[in-house]
């Protein structure tokens, strides 16, 4: 009985050492050849053009290397992209460039050789190109960003000059006394305490000056901010009601405003602070729409620096969610200056969070008058936007955006003018007792 098992062994053995050698034969040929190498792929195109610079966003599934190089007469960006085809999305670049963008004429896209793919930007004047790759973050995946920076970048203070008003009253110039000024008018503004002149005395020329406001409208561009469940979005929120303000305020016969962003660009932290401080605001106003993982939470609140830590776990939480704005914004931290970025160290003095808080508490007043408060009193935390060592600075949620009731309060024209004047109105009670002091133009 043994002898046919032994036959029956050897065929079964024979078949097995085949099917081996056939697997190992396979196993080193996956080795020795290798697989072709799958193309990355665009899986958005997006265009932010604004007057401080434009910026495309290429969004993609894994890193990319390129290379850029400027071309003259006429002005062009070119870049190359190695290790994608052109796809739907890519192409669909050229379509999304607008005839108003203040730095692109056209764009050019095209396959120049295989696994590359070039860029060709008909540029509308020279420009600084900053081209960097941003990890994923949020809900994007890879970035490839260009951001087209002019050589010479619009000046804060020129605008204002531009629109007249900045020479109507320079920030500390020499008016005529008051004895030549209607005893009607030295009454109508009691929130600015001006010096009384001794008639006894020979009437001197006063120092007066316009109280200038920075309005800081949160996120922008890349990033949105918190999203409603109504689909409404926090960084067109904001913006709506700081032009709100900001009319509100150029109606007052004593102030002036700068926005750190006029339209849907984003702005990194660093620079908001900096445009407050190119054209010494006295007041920085930083404005946002709350989200909470709980769509019941509800309120509005106003928040101060702290130098300690944060007020409470929640305060703290949203400092660290709003300072988080240039991972998702995206920054080229290479390219950050130093000293800008010195902005966003603890430099704050006890004066300006004294400040701050005052601020803080007369707005919140107000607010409360038109919203239900969140918090009866201002809260505290490491907010980056609020460092400025010089500014008294506030930031304002305005309502929680993830609570649908106040999501569409929010997206109210009637709410967002009532925020408006209740921030004004806070702001002008701040200056009621805390006149603004004389200040000396930045070179």
């Amino acid at each position: 009985m043994s002898r046919p098992t032994a036959l029956h062994t050897k065929p079964v053995t024979a078949k097995i050492r085949r099917t081996i050698l056939k697997a190992g034969g396979a196993l080193l040929l996956s080795v020795i050849v290798p697989g072709v190498a799958r193309a990355a792929q665009i899986l958005a195109v997006r265009v932010w053009p604004a007057e401080e610079y434009t910026r495309v966003t290429l969004e993609n599934d894994t890193n990319l290397k390129t290379s850029h190089f400027i071309i003259k007469d006429p002005e062009r960006l070119v870049v190359d992209i190695e290790g994608i085809d052109l796809n739907p999305a890519l192409t669909g670049l050229v379509a999304k460039i607008q005839s108003n963008d203040p730095y692109i004429r056209q764009v050019r896209v095209g396959q120049n050789r295989p696994g590359v793919v070039r860029l060709v930007f008909d540029l509308k004047e020279e420009v600084t190109p900053q081209v960097f790759m941003l990890k994923p973050v949020g809900g994007y995946q890879h970035r490839l960003i260009f951001d087209l920076y002019p050589v010479s970048p619009p000046d804060p203070i020129a605008a204002l000059i531009e629109k007249g008003q900045w020479l109507k009253d320079a920030p500390l110039e020499i008016r005529p006394p008051m004895a030549e000024v209607r005893p009607e008018r030295q009454q109508k503004y009691p929130e600015l305490p001006i010096a009384k002149i001794d008639p006894k005395e020979e009437p001197q020329p006063q120092l007066t000056r316009l109280i200038t406001i920075a309005l800081d409208p949160g996120h922008g561009g890349e990033d949105p901010g918190a999203i409603g469940r109504g689909g409404s979005r926090e960084k067109d929120i904001v913006l709506a009601i700081a032009k709100r303000l900001k009319g509100k305020i150029e109606e007052q016969p004593n102030m002036r405003v700068m926005l750190t962003r006029d339209a849907d660009y984003f702005v990194p932290l660093h620079a908001r602070v900096q445009k407050a401080r190119k054209v010494q605001a006295d007041l920085f106003v930083s404005i946002h729409a709350d989200a909470w993982v709980e769509p019941t939470a509800r309120g509005s609140s106003v928040f101060a620096l702290s130098e300690k830590g944060a007020s409470s776990t929640a305060a703290r939480w949203l400092a660290n969610k709003e300072n988080s704005a240039d991972l998702i914004g995206g920054v080229n931290i290479k390219s950050r200056d130093r000293q800008l970025a010195s902005v966003l160290l603890d430099l704050s003095t006890t004066a300006q969070i004294n400040d701050s808080m005052k601020l803080a508490k007369a707005v919140l007043m107000e607010i409360g008058g038109i919203n239900r408060l969140h918090k009866s009193g201002v809260e505290q935390a490491g907010f980056a936007v609020l460092k400025a060592p010089d500014i008294p600075s506030i930031l304002i949620e305005t309502a929680f955006i993830s609570n649908p009731e106040e999501e569409a309060k929010l997206s109210d024209d009637r709410y967002q003018d009532q925020m408006a004047d209740a921030i004004l109105n806070g702001i002008k009670k701040y200056f009621a007792k805390n006149p603004p002091l004389a200040k000396h133009r930045m070179m």
